[in-house]
């Protein structure tokens, strides 16, 4: 396996993930297995986690006065507790963790999901569980070897607790936290439009105006509108090989009774050419599924990453919004304080205190505001890097699919075409 198709596979280093500076943990996706019936059905995935192991060697003093060694596993997690670690995770675990670390981890871009399939039919065909599968494998890598979030304590419960402890664990969730994926999918989308006012001039509150933030605005909405626009056309791309591939094996079937009707040279042409179809379909419809996970999953993917990366904006606004009401609001308590402190109010103890308190609040919420800015723009640096190595692999494996398909289209017909002319020599003769 190359470099790229590992890349492209999800495991331990995804081009849809940021690469880690220290690789010793590793997170793999697999064997998808649908429990429960009707609407209780649901997908159960197996999340095997190992540790690259760093070794220390003890030498000890045996009887006989010679050294020995005594080899002690180690990793640079030491939170973690074994070498391997094997739990059973459902979709709605991945989706306490995304919001977990959303809600922890402000002026981060936390890893998306995918969605769930709002059509029925398609929640447990083999391609949907395939495509999901692949798609939590690189979120929770991506998290994994994430700088900041591989550290998270919820990460840990996920990637190690039992089964009953994740189900407790959702049930306690408050807040934010107890609200359904689909609550705050509506949650992000309020978000999105709320931005998209503030940048369209829609709205006009408290708002930065510094000339590098909003170019990072304007750039991520345009972004998000290209990566969509490429995204449609890809799954025009899927679907017209898959039509293509069927139509050549309704063509090759048909083709085939025909030549069977003949009985001689022409009526065996005929039969070749409906089996070079049905070979050609099946050659189709496998380009067609590698262009879908290789292709378009990753532009639509990223069409995601980008939705995160808005409600991060969302959140630097709140805070920069917070952080500027308290200013103005500690200005006033500035005020009312020098006032009572001039007429010598017995008022003074407790306006001096209410100063301090706030006075303390607005710091906290100014340095939060700055350690926003400051992992956005480290953020963005990651992800735009991130962005130029995943693109450039999702569009070299397109090119090469799609001259791998042509050339095998092109030898196949030229391969047939001298026995057609024979067929042809016949008849003139």
């Amino acid at each position: 396996m190359n470099s790229s198709q590992k890349t492209l596979s999800g495991s331990s280093q995804s081009p849809r993930s940021p690469s880690s500076s220290q690789p010793f943990l590793s997170v793999s996706v697999t064997d998808p297995v649908k429990l429960g019936n009707g609407v209780q059905a649901y997908i159960s995935y197996r999340v095997i986690t190992k540790f690259f192991p760093t070794t220390t060697i003890i030498h000890k003093m045996c009887n006989f006065g010679f050294l020995s060694s005594e080899t002690i596993w180690q990793t640079n997690f030491p939170e973690y507790q074994a070498p391997e670690k094997i739990v059973i995770r459902r979709y709605s675990d991945f989706v306490w963790l995304r919001d977990r670390l959303f809600e922890k981890y402000k002026g981060i871009f936390i890893p998306p999901l995918p969605e769930k399939s709002a059509v029925e039919k398609f929640r447990f065909s083999a391609e949907f569980i395939e495509m999901r599968r692949q798609a939590l494998d690189v979120f929770v890598n991506r998290i994994a070897s994430h700088r900041e979030l591989h550290q998270s304590e919820d990460l840990r419960l996920f990637l190690q607790a039992e089964e009953e402890t994740m189900e407790r664990l959702r049930s306690q969730e408050t807040g934010i936290f107890k609200k359904k994926p689909a609550d705050l999918m509506q949650i992000f989308k309020d978000v999105q439009s709320k931005v998209s006012d503030v940048v369209l001039g829609k709205e006009k509150p408290v708002e930065e105006t510094d000339p590098e933030y909003e170019k990072m605005k304007h750039y991520v909405f345009e972004l998000e509108n290209h990566l969509a626009e490429a995204q449609k056309h890809a799954y025009r791309l899927v679907k017209r090989h898959r039509e293509l591939g069927q139509s050549l094996s309704d063509f090759g079937k048909a083709v085939k009774l025909l030549g069977a009707s003949e009985g001689n040279a022409l009526g065996k042409a005929f039969s070749e050419l409906g089996m070079k179809s049905e070979i050609l379909s099946v050659k189709l419809q496998k380009e067609a599924h590698q262009l879908l996970m290789n292709f378009e999953e990753p532009l639509k993917d990223y069409v995601r990453a980008v939705q995160s990366i808005k409600a991060t904006i969302a959140e630097r606004a709140n805070a920069f919004r917070r952080q500027c009401e308290l200013a103005e609001t500690l200005k006033l308590k500035e005020i009312n304080l020098d006032k009572l402190t001039l007429i010598r109010s017995d008022k003074v103890a407790e306006a001096e205190h209410e100063y301090k308190e706030l006075k303390a609040e607005s710091e906290q919420a100014t340095n939060t505001f700055e350690t926003i800015v400051k992992l956005m723009n480290e953020e963005m640096e990651r992800f735009q890097e991130q962005k130029t190595l995943d693109m450039g692999i999702a569009f070299h494996e397109f090119a090469k699919g799609q001259a791998r398909l042509a050339n095998s289209i092109a030898d196949a017909w030229r391969s047939f075409i001298p026995k057609l002319e024979a067929c042809s020599s016949l008849v003139e003769n």
